[in-house]
Order: structure tokens, then sequence, then C-alpha cells
């Protein structure tokens, strides 16, 4: 966010205050300050599920951009609240000193072959990767497969995409099965032992940005809203190999076949989700 926020104020002469912290936190933050009245935010940029809570908590103000437009279907709201701004990318990623690229699974049964054993990794909580990809595979036949991956094969589960890159890099985790492509690129730009793919069709979530019901700046946040998802700001995200919603951004992932998971099934369903996902993978470290 920092690229982008600081164009911003170079284009227009506005000073942002941002205030980082995870994606609960921000969702905790904005809540209780609706509730308190205390209306001190303009504009919110986080996941997309939270980005629905915040719509379903009325936190959120409806607008229109000319914008709109030029963004991919999956990234606009039915009720126009929030609108995504990048992807969330899940795909496949491997040390390239550890695993020779002719030697990657071409599909998920492959990861039975006995050459898996000790060296598949996973992040804790990516329930929403698995209600997407069991859409395809179906419930059943996927809860099998992946259990008996997991014991034949082992899986090393990890909470954090960034540590679970990491993990990919230092070669703890030759091959993690729920990486974000633009974590993996960044390592790759900087010269590190990775890169990624995609087993099958790879799985997508919108991340977003909305502008609050009471903010004490609306223009202003409106102006940034537009920003973020024009041209020039979908530019700056792509260039930090983000996944940009704008379809007038060309990105290699353009190419890519992609199935998105609503935000809205990932709210509603996700108790079902999460326990299926502990039950096949455990709850990790």
């Amino acid at each position: 966010m920092g690229a982008l926020v600081g164009a911003y104020e170079k284009k227009y002469g506005v000073k942002v205050n941002v205030w980082r912290a995870s994606s609960e936190k921000v969702l905790q933050r904005a809540v209780a300050e609706a509730r308190a009245n205390r209306n001190t935010v303009d504009i919110v940029e986080t996941n997309g599920p939270e980005m629905e809570s915040l719509h379903r908590e009325n936190v959120l103000q409806q607008v229109k951009s000319p914008h709109h437009a030029d963004l991919i279907a999956p990234a606009m709201r039915p009720h126009a609240e929030w609108v995504g701004t990048r992807l969330n990318v899940f795909v496949q990623a491997y040390n390239t000193k550890a695993v020779r690229k002719e030697d990657l699974p071409k599909t998920w049964e492959d990861l039975l072959d006995l050459k898996w054993k000790g060296k598949l990794g996973i992040e804790q909580e990516d329930s929403d990767w698995l209600a997407g990809l069991f859409g395809d595979l179906g419930e059943v036949k996927g809860t099998k497969l992946f259990k008996e991956i997991v014991a034949k094969n082992g899986m090393s589960v990890r909470k954090g995409h960034t540590l679970l890159t990491q993990l990919v890099v230092s070669g703890e985790v030759p091959l993690a099965l729920t990486v974000y492509n633009y974590k993996a690129e960044q390592f790759k730009g900087k010269g590190a032992p990775i890169d990624w793919f995609s087993i099958g069709t790879a799985i997508a979530r919108p991340n977003g940005v909305g502008v609050a019901r009471r903010a004490p700046h609306p223009h202003a946040a409106v102006l940034f809203y537009d920003f973020e998802i024009g041209e020039e700001g979908q530019k700056i995200l792509a260039q930090r190999d983000f996944v940009p919603t704008n379809r007038k951004i060309d990105t290699p992932l353009n190419k890519l076949p992609l199935k998105f998971v609503d935000a809205r099934v990932t709210l509603d369903e996700y108790d079902k989700w999460m326990k299926l996902y502990e039950e096949i993978f455990g709850k990790g470290r």
C-alpha cells in the first residue's frame, strides 16, 4: 500500500494516514468505531471476506465509479459497497533446488507418489481455497483424496502465507500447496530459489476497497477509491506483483484459468469448511 498511497499523495496533495494491521484487526476496529460513532475511518482496504462483513455491518457506502466498467466481473459486488482491487491467487510453489520442474505434479492424485513424502506443506487456514477446489473435485472425492495424501506423505501445516513461502525458499517445505502467487513472485524477483505453478484451475479471491459510510473526508475517500481501481493505481499494484482487477492492465495471470471464491460463501459456510480443513490437514503450528 505504501507505493499506492505515496503516488496518491503526490498527485492530489492529500495527506493519508495509514493504519496497518491484520485483516481481522482491521475489521474489528472499523466495526467497533462505527458502533461507537467514532468516525475516523475514510477508506478500508483488506481481504474480501472482511470487506463483505463490513458491508453486512453497514460500515460502508455505495460508490459509483467510471472505472467499474473496466473491472473483471468477480471484482464487482451486487451491493456496490466495496470492489475488488487485486486478487489473492492460490498457487503451488516449489524450491527450485529441491524439486525439478519435470517432476512437478500435474494432478492432485500425483501427490500420492511416495517421492513427496515429507516434502509437502500448506497454510493453516485456507478453508476458502478448499471450498473452491472441492467445488470442482467434489467434497466426498476431495476429502478422501487429501486424507490419503496426508496419511501417506504427511503435510507440514503452517500459519501465514509469508512464512510458508519463506519455508519453500529455505527448502524446509520443498512443495507448498497454498501460496499466494504474488508472494512467490516477490521472492523469485529477489533471486530466491522459488517458482510457482498451478495444478488445474487456480483458486482466486478478490481483496478490496470501500468507502466508510460516515467517512470524515468523503471526497478524498472517493478520490482514493477511484485512484486505486483506475489504470494508474492498478499499474502500481501490478508492478509489485499483485494481480490487478482492471482488465486494462496486462499480467501473466490474465491467461491463467481462475475459479473465484465468493466472499459470501467464505462467510456463510466458514464453520463447515474450516472444520473439514482441520479434519483433513490438522491444526498445524
